[in-house]
């Protein structure tokens, strides 16, 4: 049984509880939360509810710990320090910033002979897989992807660590004539903005600066700076009854040509509709979290991405059962 521990109890956690209920070779056993413990009541019957500074205390009891925090400020700073003591997975979705936190958890997850996975979840995760393959099997091509209708929570939670800010949403928008522009196989050139549109909602303290929260929110590095963004400031109830579902969904297309005169296109497509975004992503999660176990009991250690993993690290079926029923 694959000992699993939660570090953060927020949306992500709540879902990997759902998911490991549904995968045998696992059990959540240890929550880490900065709140007060005795406050947390726990889905997984049988874990425990420890404080965050608690977490060292808990080496050998736990094969990988999953970091539930969010991108902006909690897992550049947590991923690297938990990765030297504990095999961990995160979710980390700053796609620029990737490459800075790999190498930060590389260099502590080698030192203390972990497995680290970071980036897991369908974007980054699946959807990078799929640009890889297409790309690989398409070289004389293009890549584009669609984010949406739906809500993301990096972005979300971005806006949520805001000065005066109570809580937010944002629902990240696809311009549905890039989006057939695409389909159609003319390889359009777009960018970012031409791409998608954010919309945000947000409930603010008393008396807040709604102008500099405005500002701060569409100038926001790697977040909202590159697209045509609308914030609205709602009322908390206003929020709660028509934005309480976190939906989201995409696509990848890969757009090519083959053939001597490259006289044949060809578009693989792939998308994604999800009804909550938080418990497919970790979901996601979960069967990474397997294969980071796997990776380490065979010896391997440092940082690694979903590029990096094998499928068959992420069944719990056996090699026998993947190649006669699979493929």
């Amino acid at each position: 049984m694959i000992k699993i521990g939660l570090f953060g109890y927020g949306n992500i956690a709540k879902g990997v509880e759902c998911a490991v209920t549904g995968n045998p070779d696992m059990q959540v056993t240890s929550v880490f939360t900065r709140r007060d413990p005795s406050t947390v009541k726990v889905m997984t019957e049988g874990a425990t509810v420890y404080h965050v500074d608690d977490v060292l205390n808990h080496k050998d009891d736990i094969d990988v710990l999953i970091m539930c925090g969010g991108s902006a400020t909690d897992l550049p700073e947590q991923t690297p320090a938990m990765a030297e003591q504990f095999n961990v997975v995160d979710s980390f979705d700053t796609h620029k910033r990737i490459p800075e936190h790999f190498s930060n958890v590389d260099e502590k997850a080698k030192k203390g002979n972990k497995v680290a996975i970071i980036s897991v979840g369908w974007d980054p995760g699946m959807f990078s897989l799929l640009r890889l393959y297409g790309g690989a099997i398409l070289p004389e091509g293009a890549d584009y992807t669609f984010w949406g209708k739906g809500v993301s929570q990096g972005h979300s939670d971005a806006i949520r660590r805001i000065d005066g800010v109570i809580d937010a949403r944002q629902y990240t928008i696809p311009v549905e004539s890039a989006l057939e522009a695409v389909r159609s196989g003319s390889q359009p050139e777009l960018t970012a903005r031409q791409k998608h549109t954010r919309e945000c909602f947000v409930v603010v303290e008393d008396g807040a600066d709604k102008e500099r929260i405005e500002k701060e929110i569409v100038t926001m590095k790697n977040y909202f700076d590159e697209y045509d963004t609308t914030v609205n400031f709602i009322s908390m109830e206003e929020l709660q009854k028509n934005h309480s579902g976190i939906p989201h969904g995409g696509f990848v297309i890969r757009t090519g040509k083959t053939g001597k005169n490259k006289e044949n296109n060809h578009v693989i497509e792939y998308s994604l509709k999800l009804d909550s975004n938080p418990e497919f992503t970790s979901s996601v999660i979960v069967a990474f979290a397997r294969a980071a176990y796997r990776l380490n009991k065979e010896g391997d250690s440092g940082c690694k991405t979903v590029f990096d993993i094998a499928p068959k690290y992420l069944s719990v079926k056996s090699n026998e059962e993947l190649r006669e029923k699979l493929l």
